[in-house]
């Protein structure tokens, strides 16, 4: 069982452990309790409703948060030519063809979002079973013919979701520094595109359970219903 510090011990004394806050309450707590001395990032996790164990009932997407998430990721592109300066100068960090490959076949991981130009997918694709998830994926935004803005829009704050095996999808929405406003904008367009991504078969109830918290704070948990008016607005 893990244990928490006296810390975590004093923020989660101040909440109602029972109670599901609406989203702007939940967030004024989660910054309230985010008292560690850095910019904690604060994510939320959603349980859904459905069965992780389906193909067809797979939940994940992209977005882009009105306020980014509060950093800027390490960008590694694959590129060559002219694409390649592009993908340098919208500010990628790493920019490479068969040389990248060679160096994430070698163990390199000094990246967080892997990117690619469509016309290096075929160089890419050996990497599949190394790379899993991370792999370059068109239906995450990641591959296209326009390279440069595919590496601005992910540094400028684009988030990607997914469900995980239990069900539950994970993701950034801002800093303990942020505005409640701005998180709770950065929220609502999180809340509205994983209801977007509700799969066809799923039944019954979809939104479970919503839980907000900081990178060494208590979770806060929110009305669902609240969470998902709210997302209508976005």
């Amino acid at each position: 069982m893990a244990q928490h510090g006296k810390r975590y011990a004093a923020a989660a004394a101040t909440l109602e452990r029972s109670e599901f806050y609406p989203p702007e309450d939940a967030l004024r707590l989660v910054k309230e309790t985010a008292t560690a001395k850095f910019d904690e990032t604060v994510e939320v996790a959603i349980r859904l409703g459905i069965d992780p164990r389906s193909g067809g009932q797979t939940v994940r997407g992209v977005i882009r948060l009105p306020h980014g998430s509060g950093k800027s990721p390490r960008v590694a592109a694959f590129a060559k030519g002219e694409a390649a300066q592009q993908a340098e100068s919208a500010g990628a960090d790493t920019v490479g063809a068969e040389d990248l490959v060679a160096k994430i076949e070698g163990g390199w991981k000094d990246f967080d979002v892997l990117v690619a130009a469509r016309d290096m997918m075929r160089i890419v694709g050996k990497l599949g079973k190394r790379l899993g998830p991370r792999m370059p994926n068109p239906k995450a935004g990641t591959v296209g013919e326009d390279i440069a803005a595919i590496v601005r829009d992910v540094k400028g704050g684009r988030v990607q979701f997914r469900m995980d095996r239990a069900g539950v999808v994970q993701a950034p929405i801002g800093r303990g520094s942020f505005e409640v406003d701005q998180l709770k904008e950065n929220f609502a367009v999180l809340m509205a595109a994983v209801i977007r991504a509700r799969p066809a078969a799923a039944k019954g109830q979809y939104i479970r359970r919503i839980a907000i918290s900081s990178t060494m704070g208590p979770s806060v948990f929110v009305d669902p219903a609240a969470a998902q008016a709210l997302a209508e607005t976005s």
